[in-house]
């Protein structure tokens, strides 16, 4: 199973969700572009959040100095990302794969996350509750329905029943799991969490 973690926006707890569902699968773990803080990426965050021996955490296909939209980041790099040279790991093993900010971030002049997102991937689609959140959640759920593939939402932070119900309600997709808001995670909370969503993800 191949499982690709988007958010709705940045800082919506994509690294943290991509966490639970490798700890939940002992699934490797792949971020194709990382953009900024490569001495704390989120490639060594999973890395510090899983307990278990069989992950492994695959090199980004690239890695940018800037915190910015890869596509800038690459331009302050002297260099143009090709979609060609993002070349998903050989694994017999489960793979996550998280995404960099929303769907819609570009990676060059024609490109954009979503273009990595294959046929034969499931989606999870990390939402957390802000004003404006229902609407970027459906439209990020629209988008991806244009690729006719299996797309589940986790909720990310304090409940907000209207929000959630009307988000499951307009689009059908598979309710998952909430993370809710924690004083800090660590390893014990994200092993908690996966034993929580094991049985959603194995159905997923």
């Amino acid at each position: 199973m191949k499982i690709f973690i988007t958010g709705i926006s940045t800082e919506v707890g994509k690294t943290v969700a991509s966490a639970i569902v490798v700890e939940a699968l002992k699934a490797d773990y792949w971020k194709p572009v990382q953009a900024g803080d490569l001495d704390n990426s989120d490639s060594h965050k999973i890395k510090d959040f899983i307990s278990n021996d069989k992950t492994v955490v695959h090199a980004n296909s690239y890695a940018l100095n800037t915190p910015m939209s890869p596509h800038a980041a690459a331009d302050i790099d002297g260099i143009t990302i090709d979609l060609q040279k993002i070349q998903e790991p050989a694994t017999s093993n489960n793979l996550v794969i998280e995404g960099a900010g929303g769907l819609l971030v570009p990676l060059n002049n024609t490109d954009t996350i979503f273009d990595i997102i294959q046929p034969d991937y499931k989606v999870i689609v990390v939402s957390r509750h802000y004003l404006g959140s229902i609407n970027h959640t459906l439209l990020t759920i629209e988008k991806l329905q244009q690729k006719n593939i299996e797309i589940g939402v986790i909720f990310s932070g304090s409940e907000h029943i209207t929000t959630e119900e009307i988000i499951l309600k307009k689009t059908g997709v598979k309710f998952l799991g909430r993370i809710n808001e924690e004083p800090h995670f660590d390893r014990q909370t994200i092993q908690g969490y996966a034993t929580k969503f094991r049985d959603a993800l194995l159905h997923f």
